[in-house]
């Protein structure tokens, strides 16, 4: 588990800028059972991925104008409990942190793998989830 003083920075990140944390696994399968769409950001300490990913997903929110209902996240290696009941959702992918996920009525429509935010530019991921957003979220 990651030291609260690495971790607590980078969850504020998306925390002040309205984002819900999902603590335990009661706390996900009850956000992902309601209705209506659900982003759910992994987040990470990794500086490659969750440094443009973080900026990324905050860009996307901002600027589109259709967004989820909902805006969740729970850290990895720190909310344990929290991403364990995430990735139960999101099988058959493989654990991936951070990673970006849209549910519509608790059904995965749109996921961004570490592998994908791995290189891009925040504004490039943005443009990613706008795209998910205006497909999903209307």
């Amino acid at each position: 588990m990651y030291p609260a003083e690495i971790v607590l920075p980078m969850k504020e990140e998306l925390t002040d800028n309205g984002f819900a944390e999902l603590l335990s696994a009661s706390a996900v399968h009850d956000q992902l059972s309601k209705e209506g769409t659900t982003l759910v950001v992994i987040n990470s300490v990794c500086g490659c991925s969750a440094g443009s990913a973080r900026p990324g997903v905050l860009m996307a929110v901002e600027s589109s104008e259709a967004k989820p209902d909902f805006l969740t996240t729970s850290f990895a290696g720190f909310d344990i409990e929290a991403v364990k009941a995430i990735r139960e959702h999101l099988l058959p992918y493989p654990p991936s942190s951070p990673a970006i996920a849209l549910f519509k009525k608790g059904q995965l429509v749109h996921y961004v793998e570490r592998h994908t935010i791995e290189g891009l530019p925040a504004q490039a991921i943005a443009e990613n989830l706008k795209a998910a957003f205006q497909q999903h979220c209307n």
